[in-house]
């Protein structure tokens, strides 16, 4: 018997994410454990193995999903509030690379987010990616991400204060050159993920950064 397809999540779980925030403490938690299973991480599962499927279409490529842990690692933050109130899923392309860029999914009770680039690149990717932003490719890289920051594609801001050593101080793409990691984020109203066909709609809106996908790829 086929698997009955992900038809969106349902409105518990937004209403779970939003009761954590306001009770964000161990005991809340225990005494909604069933909530959790039942509206969180069952369908989040079911949710990441879908889109982990359908993003193959996209990029030709298969994908590993990961849905982020709901425990918060406490032990070197000030913040000592044991969970997360959102919910994490990335898609990491299997291609060749140390840092491929990867697809991300994000929702609390606020937004919904979807994500495509690298957080960070490793090094050897960094010196090769600000090769390019001063090479024959920087006109074509600025091009692309400034045509999706008009779209509305949100960027994460440059890590570095100032060009890093080695580079033009004043170079025409100094504001890529201060990147460590580059991603872009389109951001929607988190009732979004009820949607019962979530999953093609977020392969549609995937579609819109795929730009981005394909240049940090290359």
């Amino acid at each position: 018997m086929n698997q009955k397809a992900f038809e969106g999540f349902v409105p518990e779980t937004l209403g779970f994410l939003k009761k954590l925030a306001a009770n964000n403490n161990r005991e809340w938690f225990s005494d909604h454990k069933k909530d959790f299973d039942v509206h969180y991480k069952q369908p989040a599962s079911e949710f990441a193995d879908e889109l982990s499927l359908a993003l193959t279409g996209l990029t030709g490529h298969l994908n590993k999903s990961k849905v982020f842990r709901i425990y918060r690692d406490v032990r070197f933050s000030k913040d000592k509030t044991p969970y997360n109130t959102h919910l994490h899923v990335s898609f990491t392309p299997d291609v060749a690379g140390a840092t491929p860029p990867m697809w991300f999914f994000g929702v609390d009770s606020e937004r919904l987010s979807l994500g495509c680039g690298v957080f960070g690149f490793e090094k050897h990717h960094l010196q090769r990616f600000r090769s390019r932003v001063v090479g024959d490719e920087g006109d074509q890289i600025n091009e692309t991400v400034e045509g999706l920051r008009k779209s509305g594609v949100r960027f994460n801001e440059p890590e570095l204060k100032r060009v890093p050593a080695g580079y033009a101080k004043d170079h025409q793409y100094g504001h890529l050159l201060r990147h460590k990691g580059l991603s872009g984020w389109w951001d929607y109203s988190p009732n979004t993920i009820t949607r019962p066909d979530l999953v093609n709609w977020c392969v549609a809106e995937y579609e819109k950064i795929l730009p981005l996908y394909l240049m940090l790829n290359q």
